[in-house]
């Protein structure tokens, strides 16, 4: 396939064979999804009778195949996919290039060297007109001979009724030549009746260098956009490297190194500092911290230790892990990121579709065009070379590339840049979508919030201390399931107190608790049980009342009937969601939280990030209901994590699911945030705008060149101005006119998408540099760093524990004491700001 004419001509043969319910041909990648029950024999046969060839990717049907088949493929299919990316064009088109520039420039030589500045040539040819004419025959039928493709595809496409852009080129090149044939013929004719106007007037009408410059002037082009959009798929082959070829795995009691297609579900792996995690595993033994910016774009390394999941193709930078597999093959999560980025290089956005139609009947209409100009200007009384020029100029300057190219390099490069930062769009759709968005609809349990309620308050009563107060907790709450009792165990644990024995240990109806220490009874639970059975100061009712209001979760504590004091416990709120939901409503979008929590929780978090609106104690149908609801106001696009939020994930507009969530919550979004960071949103946004507003310049691009050029092409402004266009320039504007395209996609690397600001794009920034001390090692770095990057207004922060300094980019000014107190809640001390 060669241009946008091409793959509309495979998708529609493919689309007519029985059993096809869905085809998209994607020109970037030259690879086609088909959906269907129909054979693949005849998929290839419609493909060929199209005039195109085509193969299956791999081969067997996938719900046939064995699980261990399955993923012994799987290191033979990325090799096979990360081929069919590389470039092999633009070699291959550089060899075409440097061979057609050698004939051409010894054919202008003597065409227009010789003919018009009287450069010397031997004496044979001076005076030996038909020689000369010859010569420049020969010389153009090799630099048609090494660019034959254009002639064969172009031929070949057009007796199948379906011309392409090789085809525009074959025939303005091929009427070139075969006119110049034509008057060398007529000259010879005039030498022998010895007419010497006619023989000169001939000379004039040679469109040899023509002929050969365009079909030069054509792979010039071809060369430059194969190589620009051999740049937009470098996300995904990035992806594909990434991927290991070996891993340890213990058997006997030894460990074998072995090839990764051998890895089985339930192997037993180990992974030494530095190296390659190999696939999807369970940490057995070991910790160590693991490097997972490959999957997630977070260069921060996360600890692991056992139970904890680690990922393929993550580094693990420090200890000794043995670990289990859980994922292999197809099924590990760097697979997963691939296959979801390349079905969305794969579908078609919805603008997409203009372009495509216009693309159908662009080639015949611009033939019907050129075989009109060439009758009008005979009809007009020009002569027959000047018709044929201005037939040639509209034939070569037209460009359906540009159109089909317009969206597809813009979805990929777009693509490449969500994933490099963990965001990932399931299809093209899905990317147009999400910028549309007007109503960003939030949950609040691991969305909002981390999803693990943390102990916020300790407030022992008078008389009593916070260390008697927490063992009293910890002794009551030890053998307790809630979530509430797990968040007061871990925060007692890591003040070093644990649970001692207690006896007749009870969990009361009503949220209470009670057991037996040392003869005496331990109680303890929320306001409303307490109140009614130990007698609580009216100043501890007030207290208690503000901490539900703050959306905490108030539990008393008493001891043989008198009140011990007060723990308050809270799901606390991600460190960047009040930034994220300020980059929304900046960005003109309203935010509103969607919860089945209780309404004064709600409404607490709500006032902490800024939401706009809150709507609580809502069940999972409820959700949906309210999403309905929602889309009659504006473009929804929903966040959320677990598995009743998949519901109103899929009914909204844009279904975008927190990567730390559930499978089914992922499984239903049509965005994935890898990172489980809120402001991925605004930047999913943010990235969704720039690649719609990347689309539009390219499509406009497209269809003005062609509505300026054509008609300048045709002559339309001669008789008016005296404007007209050698086909030569005309070629030269093609071949630009893709490459234009593509490099203004590849622009879309350049999108600063975690930057608030004009338009998504590059802005001034300022530095400041922190002198710090007390960090000793890579780890310490690695606190402050996430520390100051989770602050709204931080664009980036690099930290060097040797130089005791962290210099920090600002997007927006921050003060020094939110920046000082950043790093000194992490317990080191700063001890200068600059800049």
């Amino acid at each position: 396939m060669s241009c946008a004419a091409c793959s509309a001509r495979v998708e529609k043969a493919v689309s007519k064979v029985p059993g096809v319910r869905e085809c998209t041909v994607s020109l970037l990648t030259n690879s086609m999804s088909v959906e269907g029950t129909a054979d693949e024999r005849e998929i290839i046969a419609a493909v060929t009778a199209a005039g195109y060839g085509a193969r299956p990717m791999r081969t067997g049907d996938k719900t046939e195949r064995t699980e261990k088949t399955e993923e012994a493929e799987a290191g033979h299919i990325y090799r096979e996919e990360e081929e069919m990316l590389d470039d092999r064009e633009t070699p291959r088109l550089k060899k075409r290039l440097l061979a057609s520039i050698v004939f051409l420039l010894i054919l202008m030589y003597f065409s227009m060297g010789h003919m018009m500045w009287g450069w010397p040539v031997p004496s044979a040819l001076a005076d030996n007109h038909v020689a000369l004419g010859l010569l420049q025959m020969l010389l153009t039928i090799a630099v048609m001979v090494i660019n034959q493709r254009f002639f064969v595809s172009g031929f070949r496409s057009l007796f199948h009724g379906a011309p392409n852009m090789d085809t525009l080129v074959a025939l303005g090149s091929g009427a070139s030549f075969v006119y110049s044939t034509y008057a060398l013929f007529a000259m010879t004719d005039a030498l022998q009746r010895g007419d010497m106007d006619a023989v000169m007037g001939y000379m004039h009408e040679f469109y040899f260098e023509s002929a050969a410059m365009i079909l030069t002037l054509i792979t010039v082009g071809k060369m430059l956009e194969a190589h620009a959009k051999g740049k937009t798929t470098d996300a995904l082959k990035s992806l594909m490297k990434l991927a290991p070829k070996t891993a340890v795995l213990i058997r006997d009691g030894r460990e074998l190194k072995v090839n990764i297609s051998e890895v089985r579900k339930g192997d037993i792996f180990v992974v030494r500092p530095g190296e390659n995690i190999p696939v999807d595993g369970v940490v057995k033994e070991g910790s160590s911290a693991v490097n997972e910016s490959a999957l997630t774009g977070e260069s921060i390394p996360v600890d692991k230790e056992p139970g904890d999941m680690v990922s393929a193709a993550t580094i693990n930078q420090s200890g000794f892990l043995k670990c289990e597999a859980s994922r292999v093959g197809e099924d590990t999560t760097l697979s997963q990121i691939i296959r979801m980025v390349e079905d969305a290089a794969a579908t078609k956005a919805p603008i997409a579709k203009i372009a495509d139609q216009v693309s159908g009947i662009f080639v015949p209409a611009v033939i019907l065009i050129a075989v009109i100009t060439i009758a009008v200007w005979l009809f007009a009384g020009q002569t027959v070379g000047f018709a044929l020029a201005r037939g040639i100029s509209v034939l070569v300057i037209s460009c359906p590339c540009a159109l089909g190219l317009a969206t597809p390099v813009a979805i990929m490069v777009g693509n490449g840049v969500g994933a490099k930062n963990g965001i990932l769009f399931k299809n093209a759709m899905a990317l147009e979508q999400t910028g549309r968005t007007q109503i960003v609809v939030l949950d609040k349990t691991g969305t909002i919030t981390k999803g693990k309620p943390k102990v916020t308050d300790i407030l022992p009563a008078k008389g009593n201390s916070g260390e008697t107060l927490l063992q009293l907790a910890a002794d009551l709450e030890y053998q307790s399931e809630h979530p509430l009792a797990k968040a007061v165990m871990e925060y007692a644990m890591s003040q070093g107190i644990t649970g001692s024995s207690v006896t007749e240990f009870e969990a009361l109806p009503g949220n209470g608790l009670s057991a037996i220490r040392n003869g005496k009874k331990l109680l303890g639970g929320s306001y409303s049980y307490m109140e009614g059975t130990v007698s609580v100061k009216e100043e501890t009712v007030v207290l208690a009342k503000k901490l539900a209001a703050d959306g905490k979760t108030p539990l008393l504590f008493a001891e043989d009937g008198i009140f011990a004091g007060m723990i308050a416990v809270a799901d606390t709120i991600k460190e960047d969601s009040r930034a994220a939901v300020e980059e929304l409503k900046a960005m003109g979008i309203r935010v509103v939280m969607l919860t089945g929590d209780n309404l004064q929780t709600a409404q607490a978090i709500a006032a902490q990030t800024g939401v706009d609106h809150v709507t609580a104690s809502v069940l999972p149908g409820g959700k949906e209901q309210e999403i309905r609801k929602l889309k009659e106001q504006g473009k929804v696009a929903m966040v959320g994590d677990g598995v009743n939020d998949a519901p109103a994930l899929t009914r909204a507009d844009t279904g975008i699911a927190i990567g730390a969530g559930t499978d089914v919550a992922i499984d239903a979004a049509d965005v994935v945030l890898v990172k489980s960071r809120l402001r991925d949103v605004p930047a999913a946004i943010r990235l969704s705008r720039a690649t719609l507003r990347n689309i539009h310049e390219n499509l406009f691009w497209a269809f003005f060149y062609n509505v300026i050029g054509i008609p300048l092409a045709a002559g339309l402004w001669y008789p008016v101005f005296g404007w007209k266009l050698n086909p030569m320039f005309g070629a030269a504007a093609m071949s630009l006119s893709s490459f234009c395209v593509v490099v203004n996609a590849l622009r879309l690397n350049l999108v600063k998408i975690y930057q608030p600001g004009r338009k998504g794009w590059k802005e001034k920034s300022m530095t400041k540099t922190m002198q710090i001390e007390g960090m000793m090692c890579g780890h310490c770095e690695a606190r402050v760093k996430k520390a100051l990057e989770e602050l709204s207004g931080v664009e980036s922060a690099q930290v060097s524990h040797e130089k005791g300094t962290a210099v920090v980019t600002l997007s927006q000014e921050t003060a020094d004491e939110v920046l000082k107190k950043a790093v000194e809640d992490q317990d080191y001390k700063v001890t200068s700001i600059s800049g």
